[in-house]
This record gives structure tokens, sequence and C-alpha cells, in this order.
């Protein structure tokens, strides 16, 4: 069992540290901490725009959404490992070949995820806002509380997906009758106005630390987790999936484009991988939430700001990380037997990511006709288009067609940080003195060319390291 541990945790790390360095995959949870560190001086601020318990309640909903991403490995690992790594065998698939039950491997495989995630995110965040504690105030009994109830949340939403991949690994029918009847039950809970605190225990337990919220939460984790241990498989089933050939007319709808083969063949993959366009679209919905907050803040303290400028700036942003979707399911040794080179392969994703763009900017247009902002549409989509296009250049000229993997790398991360974050403050005070300031943003798109340039000629000279 150790050494079972010992190897996988090994495998894990070798993922995803052999694109980033060792080094600056380990000083990604470092970089956690710091921010959690800033963040936390900002808790005195906070009750006078959003009430401690919902922000508390926001933060635990985020953790256990990161138990979830991790446990996603079950349902959409198997196509991820296919078109990622190709040939390259893991640790979990080894009962096809050695004398290890699947039930053992998969024990040990949750303890690793288990270990490995809490030292990268959970620790790390905890770590850093106990070092702020005796600056702001707060309890000294606060962090180690903040570590079990963030550990109970990410445990709870690791073990839940563990258990819906085992039976989706049984039955694809009978997992989605599972999902469809628990969001019937939340929306029940919901209309009856039952609290979030049903939903997650770990929470519950923050707010009013009991035994029985404890025992909810460690139930919430144990079943299911148990479940995905005795009913463990890797086998997954291989329903037979047919579709008609549509490649030829998507190119001849993108026939505009240079490279309308790869768009067209961007777009199916997008659609036809594990989660579809659901995947991007809830990817998509989950920061726009996020964004209320921000801006709630943001607001009472710095009166006279355009509501629509700041949002068009932070939906500039989030609309670029649709490019790693685009990249998530593939790297370039896919297209190495082809005469194709790597610039080609990257115009093609940043012409797909125009298409998919076209979404962020009709919800901006919705935005501003229906907060009555209409006057102001027009300096915020240069704002708009100028922060994507930018945002987008920089993730690309640091990342390749890897962001997934590369960001975290914490060199690379704090360099995005560093080449973004500067320019959307200056965008947002200089709407407060006239929203068309912020407009010579459209400055950035020559900028962006050039990054874009610079990018091609880089990682058509690099070599993906193999595993």
């Amino acid at each position: 069992m150790r050494e079972l541990f010992v190897a996988m945790l090994k495998e894990e790390w070798r993922i995803h540290s052999t694109m980033t360095g060792n080094l600056g995959f380990a000083l990604f949870p470092v970089m956690i901490a710091g921010f959690t560190f800033m963040a936390a001086w900002m808790l005195p601020l906070i009750p006078g725009i959003v009430p401690l318990a919902t922000l508390a309640f926001i933060v635990h909903a985020l953790f256990a959404l990161m138990g979830v991403m991790v446990g996603s490995f079950g349902i959409m690992g198997r196509e991820f490992m296919n078109r990622r790594f190709g040939q390259a065998s893991l640790v979990a698939y080894s009962s096809r070949s050695l004398p290890v039950s699947e039930s053992r491997i998969f024990s040990v495989f949750i303890i690793k995820d288990v270990v490995f995630y809490l030292f990268l995110w959970v620790i790390p965040a905890v770590l850093g806002i106990a070092a702020a504690t005796p600056f702001i105030g707060l309890s000294p009994s606060l962090p180690p509380l903040l570590l079990l109830t963030f550990t109970l949340s990410f445990l709870e939403g690791l073990a839940i997906v563990f258990f819906l991949s085992t039976v989706y690994a049984r039955s694809p029918r009978i997992a989605g009758a599972l999902i469809a009847g628990a969001a019937f039950a939340i929306g029940l809970a919901s209309l009856a106005g039952i609290g979030p605190a049903v939903l997650l225990p770990p929470y519950a337990f923050l707010l009013a630390p009991s035994s029985l919220m404890l025992l909810a939460s460690l139930a919430l984790i144990a079943v299911p987790a148990a479940c995905s241990i005795a009913w463990a498989t890797i086998d997954y089933p291989d329903a037979a999936r047919r579709f008609p050939n549509t490649l030829t007319g998507l190119v001849r709808r993108f026939r505009f484009f240079s490279n309308p083969w790869f768009v067209a063949k961007d777009a199916l993959d997008l659609i036809r991988s594990e989660g579809g366009v659901a995947k991007l679209i809830f990817s998509f919905l989950m920061p726009l939430a996020l964004i209320w907050v921000f801006l709630s803040v943001l607001f009472r303290f710095i009166p006279g700001i355009s509501p629509l400028i700041v949002f068009a700036v932070l939906l500039g942003v989030i609309s670029s990380t649709t490019y790693n979707w685009l990249t998530e399911f593939e790297s370039f040794s896919s297209y190495a037997f082809l005469p194709v080179d790597v610039r080609t392969v990257l115009m093609s994703k940043l012409q797909s990511y125009g298409v998919i763009n076209l979404v962020s900017l009709a919800v901006l247009l919705v935005i501003a006709f229906g907060t009555g902002e209409g006057e102001l549409i027009i300096p915020a989509v240069l704002v708009f288009v100028s922060v994507s296009a930018y945002a987008l250049a920089v993730t690309v000229r640091l990342t390749g067609l890897h962001p997934s993997a590369m960001l975290y790398n914490a060199r690379v991360f704090f360099t995005y940080i560093a080449a973004i974050a500067p320019l959307l403050l200056i965008l947002i005070f200089s709407s407060i003195v006239h929203p068309w300031i912020a407009a010579a943003g459209i400055l950035l798109i020559p900028v962006a060319w050039i990054l874009i340039a610079r990018a091609s000629v880089r990682w058509t000279a690099w070599e993906m390291p193999s595993y």
C-alpha cells in the first residue's frame, strides 16, 4: 500500500512539474498562501457590503467545487489522458497487468488526491489567513477551524464526484438520474426556504460547531467514498457514439478564416468531448457570479466608477480563459505527423477563440441595454475587445498550447498577473474621470499582436517534455 501511494504521489507531481519545472510547481502553494494573506486584509471591509456568513458560504462552495474538479478524473480522465498524454501508462491502470485489485488501487488513488491537493491548495490558503490573523483582529482559533471546514468541503466534493464517477462507469443512465434527482431536491429545498447549510454541513459547522454537523460532514464523505472503493472499476463504458459527417459543412461556414479546417475541428472537439459545450458555459458563468461580489465591494468604496466599463474589463479577462478549453484535450504531438507547424495551430486556436468570444460580446450588449447604459456601449465594447485580446495574447505568450499546465508554474502565474493586473486597474480608475478615457485601451491591440507574433516564434522552437 505504501509503495503504491508513493508511486502515485510521484506520478502526480511529475505530470504537473514536467512542463512547469520542479521549482516553479513547488512555489505554487507559496503563491496561494501569499494571495490569501493579502485577501485576508480585506475582511474588515467586507461586512458592510456582503454578510460574512455569505462570504463564508461562497468560499466553502469554492473548495467543494475544487474537490469536484479534482474528482472529475473519473468522468473525464480517460479522454484527457488519451488525448493529452497519448500512450503514457499510469499507475491507476496497473491492475490490468499487475496482481493489484481495482479496489485497492482506487482507495490509494483517493488518498493520494486528498493528500496532494490538500498541500497544494487547502493548507496554503489557511496558512495565508493564519499569517494575517494577528494584524486584522481575528480569533486565533479561526485558522484551525477553517482548516477543518475547508478540508471537509473539499473532501465532500471529491467524494461525491468519485461516487458519481463510479456509478457512471457502471451505468451512465443511473448516474444521470442521480444528478437530475439531486438537482431536483436542491430546487425543492430552495423553494422550501431551507438554507445552504444543509448542502454544505462543513459551512454549518463553521457557523455553529456541533457534533451533529461534524458527523453529517463525515458521513457525506465516508459513505460515497466507501461505495466508490467497493464498486471501483477503471473500465469505463464505451457506448457507441455516432455522429453525422459535419466537418465539411462547418468548414464552409468558417471559410472566411485562414484555417477553416482547424477551426471546424476545434468546434467538433468541443461539442463531442465529455461534457460538451456545458462545461464551457459553466466555467464562464461561475466567474460571472463572482464578479457581482467584487463589483459590490468596488462600487461601495470607489464612487463615480462606471459599472459597465468595469464589467467590460473583467468580462474581457474571463473570456480569455475560454482559450484553456480549446487546448485542454490535445497537444501539438497529435499534429506532428502532418505538414503543420505550431504557428498554424496557434492561429487556428485564436480564430476559434474569436468565434466563442462572440458569446461574451452578446452578454456585454445585453447587460448594457438591460441596465440602461446603452450610451456607453461603444467605449464598453472597445474596452472589452482590447482587454480580451491582450489577456489572450499574454496567455499565449507565456503558456503556448498548454495554459492549464503552465499556469501552475509560480513564475509564469506571477508574470501573468504582473502583465495584466496593472493595466486593468488603470482602465478601471480612468473610467472615473470619464468612461471614454478607458476606450484608450484599444492601444493594447497592437501590443497583443506583437505578443502573439513572438509567441509563435517561441513555441515553434519549444519541444514538449516527455513523461
